[in-house]
């Protein structure tokens, strides 16, 4: 069925309201991925001041910690992983990046697996993966909600390792590029690295002064792994909402480069169809005029 002026001027305006909607999702998105990656960047400096602590324990009780990792990675016990995604949609690939790259990831790890999903858009995509999913948690709204969702998964981290002793602990999740692109990532959390662990040693105290912990050293240490597993959790859920923002984003851009183009079809359309309705009308009027100018003689 051929359009008419009526119906074309009814596509275009609910493409001007789709239009307005996606513009609202794109200063939405803009302004929610200033936020997250505010909140990363606020984190750098109390996460260098756990590592110089951690830096100061470990040159105390290297031994002992080096030990702990040595005999943690001659045994293959429990695996658990957190896998950020998302809640909604229109993120384009951000889901299936992420979830696939964990697969792989996790496929050439020995070990029992224990999967705790945040958002059901991962979620589902590691289910139809036949991977053990245990527990699924809600996507943070906002920079505040973080925190409590840390909390939930630092609680399923001890139950882990209260069950496993030689337990790890792996992060998935996408991380922020330049622009609006991202990339999947991935962090072992526990146990620490001994690499690492020496190389916190090695690091200098900031005015050059010889540093020690001041009473229960253990203690101490315990505070500051606690510390350093929230930092690193609460960083990866940021990069992960900053890219999953950074995806819609880019998804709302092409929406309403495209509702340009159709309206602009559409308006063209129109117009013209105007235009031949008017065309038409004169016509019929003009044929009206010339045919009262020039009656047909009588018989």
């Amino acid at each position: 069925m051929s359009d008419t002026t009526e119906s074309l001027r009814r596509r275009i305006s609910r493409a001007g309201d789709l239009q307005a909607v996606v513009r609202t999702m794109k200063a939405v998105a803009s302004s929610s991925i200033v936020q997250y990656e505010k909140s990363v960047s606020s984190l750098a400096d109390y996460y260098r001041t756990v590592e110089l602590g951690l830096g100061v324990c470990f040159r105390e009780s290297a031994p002992v910690v080096v030990t702990a990792e040595r005999k943690r990675r001659t045994y293959s016990g429990a695996i658990g992983a957190v896998v950020f995604g998302s809640d909604q949609g229109l993120v384009g690939q951000f889901n299936e990046i992420v979830a696939d790259y964990a697969v792989r990831t996790l496929a050439a790890l020995p070990g029992k697996l224990q999967i705790w999903a945040v958002g059901e858009r991962v979620h589902a995509r590691l289910e139809a993966a036949d991977l053990p999913v245990v527990g699924l948690f809600d996507v943070p709204n906002s920079v505040k909600a973080i925190t409590p969702l840390i909390g939930q998964i630092l609680v399923e981290s001890e139950k882990l390792n209260s069950q496993e002793e030689a337990a790890e602990l792996y992060l998935f999740y996408n991380r922020p590029k330049h622009g609006a692109m991202y990339e999947p990532a991935s962090q072992r959390l526990l146990p620490l690295d001994e690499i690492w662990l020496q190389e916190l040693a090695e690091l200098p105290w900031p005015n050059g002064n010889f540093s020690e912990v001041i009473g229960d050293s253990a203690e101490t240490l315990r505070a500051l792994i606690n510390e350093y597993l929230f930092v690193s959790l609460f960083r990866a859920c940021a990069e992960s909402l900053a890219s999953e923002n950074a995806s819609r984003l880019a998804a709302m851009q092409r929406a309403d480069k495209n509702i340009d183009e159709l309206l602009d079809n559409l308006k063209g359309t129109f117009y013209r169809l105007r235009q031949s309705g008017i065309d038409e009308e004169l016509f019929e009027v003009v044929s009206g005029f010339e045919a009262l100018s020039h009656p047909r003689g009588r018989v």
